[in-house]
């Protein structure tokens, strides 16, 4: 712990997370440039300037001299004016040049997993970035509609091929993303300030694609037809033969790039839980490539299962999504279709409740049972008739006081 500390506080100063990307393109230095001059992947480096991360040790002190600002050169004098031609941006001598189709790397570290690969996509990532607009990269969007399209022409293309592999199914896919990037727009405002927003999308569209509704669906109730190649087919197969959650498990760690524990969070698992997924996984995979098998450690594993699930992703012809802003309008459309039904069976509920106040009966009648002839009572009971003598007894007793003991006696008459 106290080397720890120490090391940290030698480590030179870093900027903020904008300002590191911002003195990169003030080089025109790209990200492949910098990951191949501090041996990390582009991955690696894109996450450096989210802020998801920093570099630590040798990586930090190379990252912090290749970024650092030019000192400020004295003032030349006027020189005569140069060839009209442009020159070619310059690269520092330790950045070697790196063709903008290379893929992600494998792991740094052998032994340990891709820790730093976090928001990695498949290999379809340069084909993503190829069809962003231009000037995307270098200029800050000034409108959410400009922001949301610049993520999904550099998301978009790549994550149907990824939600390709984890369903089978090419319209399924295709849907699954637009649908979660309509459901990105209507809640931008929580998804533009989301630290991560390509897995925002990529975890609503690997949700949608996998609700266990569509097999209901015709369309959809069968995988699409396997691919020709014998390898690739036996990917295939042995990736639509694991459980939904092996399947989408082993996508995000080997496929996508993502750590142990970002997986584990990004499919509601425990770290454990995602790691004995994982191996039961490349497990079942393994028997259906033998190469698999033979691989030395796991990071040669993982490395090859990567090249795999691109190339499969990369063979396949998987449809191309709706323009953004065919996306965003239907969005839009939709919300405001879902507003009005809302609005609608309000009212409809307000008129039906106060129709029904209005024709209920404000007290109770109880209902008058029909008249019926009863029969069998028996006669009515209570004292007799009196005699002619018990009359007299009675006249009588009323016409004597009541007074003394004697009242009580009767006397002969």
């Amino acid at each position: 712990m106290t080397r720890s500390t120490t090391d940290e506080a030698a480590a030179p100063p870093l900027p903020s997370p904008k300002e590191r990307r911002r003195l990169r393109e003030a080089k025109s230095l790209s990200e492949d440039q910098v990951a191949a001059a501090v041996g990390v992947t582009r991955a690696t480096v894109r996450s450096w300037e989210t802020g998801r991360t920093s570099p630590r040790g040798r990586k930090r002190a190379l990252y912090a001299k290749l970024i650092a600002p030019e000192p400020a050169a004295p003032p030349v004098p006027a020189a005569p004016p140069a060839p009209t031609t442009a020159p070619a941006p310059a690269v520092p001598a330790a950045v070697p040049a790196v063709p903008a189709a290379i893929v992600e790397a494998a792991p740094e570290t052998p032994a340990a997993p891709p820790a730093e690969a976090a928001d990695a996509e498949t290999e379809t990532d340069a084909e993503a970035q190829a069809q962003a607009p231009a000037g995307s990269t270098g200029e800050r969007p000034s409108s959410p509609a400009e922001a949301f399209d610049e993520l999904y022409a550099r998301t978009a293309p790549g994550l149907v091929r990824q939600t390709y592999l984890l369903t089978g199914r090419r319209a399924l896919a295709r849907e699954s993303v637009e649908r979660a990037f309509e459901l990105a727009w209507q809640r931008w405002p929580e998804v533009a300030v989301d630290r991560d927003p390509a897995g925002w999308v990529r975890a609503a569209a690997y949700e949608y694609a996998m609700s266990p509704w569509h097999r209901l669906r015709r369309t959809h109730r069968h995988a699409d037809a396997p691919p020709t190649d014998p390898g690739k087919r036996a990917l295939f197969d042995a990736l639509l033969d694991l459980p939904p959650a092996y399947r989408r498990t082993l996508l995000l760690y080997d496929g996508v790039g993502l750590d142990l524990p970002e997986t584990a969070a990004e499919t509601e698992a425990s770290t454990p839980a995602a790691a004995g997924r994982l191996m039961t996984a490349r497990a079942a995979v393994a028997e259906r490539l033998p190469e698999l098998t033979a691989a030395a450690s796991p990071a040669e594993q993982s490395a090859l299962l990567h090249d795999r699930l691109g190339g499969l992703a990369r063979a396949e012809h998987v449809p191309v999504p709706q323009p953004a802003r065919a996306v965003r309008t239907g969005s839009e459309n939709k919300a405001r279709l879902w507003t009005r039904a809302a609005v609608a069976g309000v009212a409809l509920l307000i008129a039906v409740t106060g129709l029904t106040l209005h024709t209920a009966p404000t007290h109770y009648e109880p209902p008058i049972s029909p008249a019926e002839r009863v029969g069998g009572v028996p006669p009515r009971g209570g004292p007799q008739k009196l005699t002619a003598q018990d009359l007299k007894l009675q006249k009588s007793l009323s016409e004597q006081l009541a007074h003394g003991p004697e009242r009580l006696v009767p006397q002969p008459r």
